[in-house]
């Protein structure tokens, strides 16, 4: 999936990539709230589905008004290959797991193995890892594991498989997305959300009971103010902006939300949900922070050890 940036990764305009990352960071940590409040009067699937159907459709205008021509048959099956892995499969695999019974802080946990498969699929696909990157993501993903500690860490064996599936299908459709041939970034948006949202939708009609009985009075105005904030903020800007991210940075610094999201869910939920905070956060934090540093400048670091000791070579 590619977004309607149209930055060029050799310009050398950093504060792109650092308004990418932070919009990532920021309005997918707040998500995790979002979805609750919307879940309180939404059906889950069905909101998930006509959220990217809407998003779609509203992609597809954009990319038109601009000129751009519709996909051609291989791109609308490279769309809908993207959009079946991170739209329908991944999300649906992660409500499908609650709903089987697993508990919040093993979704979390398990939601921070996404980069790491990610960065395994670029590995076999030929592109270099730094090892200060593997050392990086294994770093979050432990300190992302502190932090779910406060969480419930009950499971089944459904649950757990579909938990697993989640970050393996979002972390194959992200790959995928950097290597098949897609239409200009616009209209690959629309098409992935559209064709993912309709698969989200038609799943919604046939699984979940509630959808077929669903009425829009039942629906609270928090709940769809929810659902908005999910559309525009959740969506149009921060999937664009994380797309971008796949096309223009490294696979490891791209998948590096899953462990800065749970810092911002908690900040959130510190906040507007009145929880508190325990011990673990104070040893996660700075795990984290590790991590990002080693993913972001660990070459940096490689490089000035090795001017520290001309001697010796220490490899990235």
């Amino acid at each position: 999936m590619p977004s309607i940036f149209n930055a060029n990764p050799e310009s050398g305009q950093s504060w792109r990539l650092m308004a990418a990352l932070l919009t990532v960071y920021i309005v997918w940590g707040t998500t995790y709230f979002a979805l609750d409040l919307g879940m309180q009067t939404l059906p889950p699937l069905l909101m998930n589905g006509t959220r990217f159907l809407v998003a779609g459709l509203v992609m597809l205008a954009i990319a038109r008004w601009q000129g751009l021509p519709w996909p051609t048959r291989q791109e609308w099956q490279a769309s809908a290959l993207i959009g079946g892995l991170m739209v329908f499969a991944a999300m649906g695999l992660v409500m499908l797991a609650q709903r089987l019974g697993i508990g919040s802080g093993l979704m979390a946990t398990v939601v921070t193995t996404m980069p790491m498969w990610l960065a395994l699929w670029t590995r076999w696909g030929g592109e270099k890892v730094p090892l200060t990157s593997w050392v990086g993501l294994v770093l979050g993903a432990g300190g992302a594991l502190l932090l779910a500690l406060e969480g419930d860490f009950s499971t089944t064996l459904l649950g757990t498989l579909c938990a697993f599936g989640a970050p393996l299908a979002w972390s194959i459709g992200s790959y995928a997305s950097r290597r098949l041939k897609l239409p200009a970034p616009a209209m690959a948006s629309g098409a992935q959300w559209l064709l993912g949202g309709l698969m989200g939708t038609v799943a919604a009609l046939v699984l979940e009971p509630a959808t077929r009985q669903f009425s829009l009075s039942q629906v609270s105005t928090t709940s769809a103010l929810a659902w908005l904030y999910l559309l525009v903020a959740g969506t149009l800007v921060t999937l664009n902006a994380y797309l971008w991210l796949l096309k223009n940075t490294s696979a490891a610094l791209a998948g590096s939300y899953s462990f800065v999201n749970p810092v911002v869910a908690l900040a959130v939920g510190v906040g507007l949900g009145g929880e508190s905070l325990t011990g673990w956060v104070f040893v996660a934090l700075p795990l984290i922070g590790l991590a990002l540093a080693l993913i972001l400048y660990g070459r940096d670091l490689v490089a000035w050890l090795q001017r520290l000791r001309p001697g010796r070579t220490v490899s990235p």
